[in-house]
Parts: C-alpha cells; sequence; structure tokens
C-alpha cells in the first residue's frame, strides 16, 4: 500500500524508511534506523528526485506509481549515485522507457559502472546552473562535488525556493509520520544523529561544504528537501548555521570528551577521577567514553560538538591500544582541527609509549594544541600522583573557561 505525504502543492514525498538496517553503509550503528527520501513533482512535465535503497523498492515504486498517476515519468533526476539512491533506475527505465535520467557527467559515468542495463540512451547531461521547465516548476542545477562523492549536485526549484540537498542536511534515524522538521522535536530526536551523520559521513570535506554553501549564497531558499531525515521548512537559518560550524571544524560549545581505553580499570580509573575532578573546577559539560565498547561514530560526533578532547590509553603490545589507535587515525583521516587536547598513558614495562604514539597522531592534525603535559601512571595511580593530575585538571578547567 502507497504512503505518500504532500510536500507543497504538485510535489510529494514517495520515499521510504527502513528500521530493520543495522549499520548505515554497513558502518554506522542505526539504533532509530534511517529514512530514504525520493521527491515526485507532477506539474506539466513529471520529474523524480532520485530514488531509494534497494530494501524499500517494492513500497518506494507503489508511491511512484500512486503519485503519477497512469502518467509518464518525463524526468528523474540523479542527484548523488550512491546506492542507498539510485538502486531503482533500471526498474523505473523498464516501467517508463522514455524517461531522461538527469545528471552531470560524472553522474552518468557512475550509473554506467553501477548498471549493467544499457540506459544511455536516457541519459539527460546538464553542466551547472543549466534549468528544466516543468511548468509552473523551473528545476536548477548547482553542482556540489564531494559532499560527499564527486558527481553530487543539488537541484533548485525556483518557484517555491526548494533546494533538494542530496546527502546535505540529511540525518540518521526514521521519520515517523512527522515529514518537517518543525513537527518534531528536532534537537530532542535528530539533531545529534544529524551531527553523528555529518561528521562521519561528509565531515573530511568541509572545506567542499564550504564552497557549496557559498554557492548558495544569495539563492532564495525556502525549504531544504534532502535524501536523510526530515525536510526543512522553517527555521533553515538554524541547520544551515550548525552545517558552517561543523564544515569549518569549529566546536559548537565548550565542553570536554574524555575517551579512553582501558583492559582492566586502571585507565579508566584515572578518567574518572580527572572527570570528577573538572566538575568541582567548574566545567559543566563532559562527555565519557570507552574505546572499546562505544562506537567511534558517537565519539567523533562529540569530538566535532566540544572544545576539549583528553585521551587515556595503556601501552598494548609496545604499541597504542588498538581501538584507540583507530579511532585516533579515524578522527585524523575525517580532518578533525581546531580543538584543544590533553593526553594520559599508562604503562606496566614500556615507559611513555602509548603517549608517544597518541601525541604523534594528535599532533599530525590541523590545529590542535595541547594544552598540559601528559599525564602518566605505572600500572596504576599512586596517592603520590594526586597532585599532578590536579594540575592536569587545572590546566583543562581553565582552558574551558576562556
Amino acid at each position: 500500500m502507497h504512503c505518500v505525504q504532500e510536500v507543497t502543492s504538485q510535489i510529494y514525498w514517495v520515499g521510504g524508511n527502513d528500521r530493520r538496517l543495522e549499520r548505515f553503509e554497513n558502518m554506522f550503528p542505526l539504533p532509530n534506523g534511517v529514512a530514504y527520501n525520493s521527491y515526485l513533482i507532477t506539474d506539466e512535465k513529471t520529474a523524480l528526485m532520485d530514488t531509494v535503497d534497494s530494501a524499500i523498492s517494492a513500497r518506494f515504486l507503489e508511491n511512484i506509481t500512486h503519485g503519477l498517476n497512469g502518467r509518464p515519468l518525463d524526468y528523474l533526476v540523479v542527484n548523488h549515485v550512491e546506492p542507498d539512491h539510485c538502486a531503482n533506475i533500471e526498474e523505473l527505465v523498464r516501467r517508463y522507457p522514455e524517461v531522461k535520467i538527469v545528471g552531470n557527467k560524472k553522474t552518468l559515468q557512475f550509473i554506467t559502472q553501477f548498471y549493467q542495463s544499457p540506459l544511455q540512451k536516457n541519459f539527460f547531461t546538464v553542466e551547472e546552473g543549466d534549468q528544466i521547465n516543468l511548468g509552473r516548476h523551473i528545476l536548477q542545477f548547482f553542482f556540489a562535488p564531494m559532499v560527499h562523492w564527486p558527481e553530487v549536485m543539488f537541484t533548485y526549484e525556483q518557484t517555491e525556493g526548494i533546494l533538494f540537498s542530496a546527502d546535505a542536511f540529511g540525518t540518521f534515524g526514521a521519520l515517523s509520520g512527522n515529514l518537517f522538521s518543525d513537527q518534531t522535536d528536532f534537537e530532542a530526536f535528530f539533531l545529534d544523529e544529524a551531527r553523528r551523520y555529518y561528521t562521519n559521513i561528509v565531515g573530511k570535506y568541509g572545506m567542499q561544504v564550504q564552497a557549496a554553501l557559498h554557492k548558495l549564497n544569495g539563492v532564495d531558499i525556502r525549504m531544504i528537501c534532502p535524501l536523510h531525515g526530515p525536510v526543512w521548512r522553517s527555521n533553515l537559518p538554524y541547520i544551515f548555521d550548525k552545517y558552517d560550524h561543523w564544515s569549518k571544524y569549529l566546536p559548537e560549545k565548550s565542553g570536554v570528551v574524555l575517551v579512553y581505553a582501558s583492559m582492566y580499570g586502571n585507565t579508566e580509573n584515572v578518567m574518572n577521577r580527572l572527570a570528577t575532578k573538572l566538575s568541582q573546577r567548574g566545567v559543566s559539560d563532559i562527555r565519557m567514553h570507552d574505546v572499546s565498547k562505544t562506537h567511534p561514530s558517537y565519539i567523533i560526533a562529540d569530538a566535532w560538538k566540544y572544545s576539549h578532547l583528553v585521551f587515556g590509553s595503556p601501552t598494548y603490545n609496545m604499541g597504542l591500544y588498538y581501538s584507540m589507535e583507530n579511532l585516533l587515525r579515524e578522527m585524523a583521516g575525517l580532518q578533525l582541527q581546531n580543538r584543544k587536547v590533553a593526553l594520559i598513558g599508562n604503562f606496566t614495562w614500556a615507559p611513555s609509549v602509548a603517549v608517544k604514539a597518541m601525541r604523534g597522531l594528535v599532533e599530525g592534525m590541523k590545529n590542535m594544541e595541547i594544552i598540559a603535559p601528559p599525564f602518566e601512571i605505572n600500572s596504576a595511580m599512586k596517592a603520590e600522583q594526586e597532585p599532578v593530575l590536579d594540575q592536569l585538571a587545572d590546566a583543562i578547567g581553565s582552558s574551558v573557561k576562556k
């Protein structure tokens, strides 16, 4: 049975939700599922904005059939070729053999790489700024390469000021009937997942996101229709501001994220003592993560949110504890920068190995300031080290308060 919602007159959401999927891109946990958005315009000419993942093809195709109500599909606009958005291209061409597949040169190249069917006869190539007139609605194309694949483009509907934004401004989390962000408590239900989505999926490409935001300056955008998550029809400066902060790698707020690896609890004990000392010094926003238990995508999202990071790890096999090393390498790969950092190491017979390894990885990132000498314990913290841990807490606390 179809499930379609009106976005505006003649524009309909024809996507769907997947609450069964365990991991996005087979990497990132989806405790609340994910929405795959697609939008159908039924003007003098009909146009579909992207398709959906194969997991919900049956429901999606029912939505298209209902939305078209016997009409042909004239245009399929492919803003992003990733398979969770283009899995139904071949089936749509089978059903609507005259449909024009709209994309840029890189889009159409990628389609031929993914699919076996001879789709080239349906290709309709557009360049930056090109327009397609559907009747009342006029589509204009803005290229947004590396947000987050090289072929990505945005489609701007001029009449109603709607930006079909591909993966930009999207979020993890399925929709529960409420299509629009103003119908939900966005900060309670979606903001953390929007940040986790951005930082882990798009985070590496902050420079390209900034270029896309600048390109949109002066464009009269009254609604944003992303490929994941709710549609924005009000308070657009809010989500634009988030993207501006995230893509500039600027923390949203002052606070401390303590991230630790601990095999037998001794490093964890130091981190707990440090957290308590920070609280006693007036630091009011503290987050703690065990790298062996928390998926790195959540830690990375918090690292993007807060101004200060503390990494604590034991030495392991004469190197850095594997989960901590993997996390720091992933942060570096995503271009995390502009944070204040403190380090805590633990060793039994190999002094300073963990600290040296963490320092090397952190200093390899851009504009990361280590704000105090590292604190090290030899197997377990001793009472005589309390003043040194106090000094570390003082340094972090005063830095946060600045």
